[in-house]
């Protein structure tokens, strides 16, 4: 390599201004692109605008002919992405042989749990992609009923699956009945006890905030007993122990109990099979009630479900049984019935 003379001066050139090509090739750009459409709305997910942009780019003639089979119409993507690689035939005898399916879902990731805060960008997204692959379910259930736990967590993902599931119909050419989503009172998260009256446990966390509080900046007086328990579970968390491990395990006087939530549940599974017979019912609500849940079908702790992770229940004709699926484990197990169900408190 040559050596530059000491003599000779370098002149050196910051350009802030973009390059000539490339502001010739952004003019150029600028002139072809299309005008802004109604589907550029920044809210729609990014995969369903290409897919609407590729399909409005396709011939005519094979956007006009969708695919039918069995009696079925449908676009040819969701034959794409529904085609079985099996070489045994599917067979449909099994499917048959349950009369409602229910999904218990997990929320999305939530902006915190010491508030009832609503879900962050990306739990929005969980969600929405939660919604968009159940619409590729349809042949076996081609009416759903969307409910949730009444808060803002469990709300908006309930509402977010039902966008994905509508933008999947439309994605796929499909037709569903979709009704809800609504709140249903049985799957609230588990309650804890307080003087005020009880309250779920991201409520009683205010409340147990506040109080705490006020006897610190008092110094003066015994803790209640309720108190204590919140701050016994709280510390575990703090900890970096799992808490719902503790509330499944140890007797917590002022909590409800993991069978008390479960057998909520299933009287509220009782009455909206009763409500919505051969329907696919999609709850979503809390990961603590939900493995509480798994845990008593499969009689071992499997585990805490992660956002949008889901307990599959099908009910069997004569709903007296049911299936129960959580990772990869199914269980037969038998349905309480309201008559069967114990009033402890009596």
């Amino acid at each position: 390599m040559t050596q530059p003379n000491r003599g000779e001066t370098f002149r050196r050139t910051d350009r802030t201004d973009a390059p000539h090509y490339l502001a010739r090739y952004t003019e150029r750009r600028s002139r072809t692109e299309p005008e802004p459409t109604p589907d550029d709305d920044p809210s729609v997910p990014l995969y369903l605008r290409r897919f609407r942009d590729r399909h409005d780019e396709a011939p005519s003639r094979a956007r006009s002919v969708p695919l039918e089979y069995d009696g079925e119409r449908f676009a040819p993507e969701y034959a794409a992405i529904t085609r079985s690689h099996e070489i045994i035939p599917e067979e449909r005898a099994l499917r048959d042989a349950y009369t409602t399916e229910i999904r218990i879902i997990r929320h999305g990731i939530t902006q915190g749990y010491s508030t009832d805060a609503g879900l962050t960008p990306m739990g929005a997204w969980q969600a929405h992609q939660r919604g968009q692959a159940l619409s590729r379910t349809l042949r076996e259930w081609p009416q759903m009923r969307i409910v949730c736990a009444p808060t803002n967590r469990a709300r908006q993902t309930a509402e977010q699956i039902h966008r994905g599931l509508l933008d999947g119909l439309r994605q796929y050419g499909r037709d569903c009945e979709v009704s809800g989503p609504e709140p249903v009172d049985e799957l609230k998260n588990f309650q804890v006890w307080s003087p005020d009256g009880v309250r779920d446990i991201t409520a009683s966390f205010r409340k147990y905030q506040a109080e705490m509080e006020k006897l610190e900046r008092m110094a003066v007086g015994d803790r209640p007993r309720w108190l204590v328990e919140i701050d016994r579970f709280y510390r575990t968390q703090l900890g970096g122990a799992d808490p719902i491990q503790l509330w499944l395990t140890i007797p917590l006087m002022y909590f409800e109990s993991p069978q008390a939530c479960v057998r909520r549940f299933w009287m509220g599974f009782n009455r909206l099979i009763a409500e919505s017979p051969g329907q696919r019912i999609i709850a979503a609500t809390h990961s603590g009630p939900i493995r509480a849940f798994a845990t008593w079908a499969h009689g071992y702790d499997p585990g805490e479900p992660v956002n949008t992770e889901e307990v599959v229940v099908r009910v069997k004709h004569g709903g007296r049984t049911a299936t129960v699926s959580y990772r990869n484990r199914v269980t037969e197990v038998n349905i309480p019935q309201e008559d069967e169900i114990p009033r402890w408190d009596a």
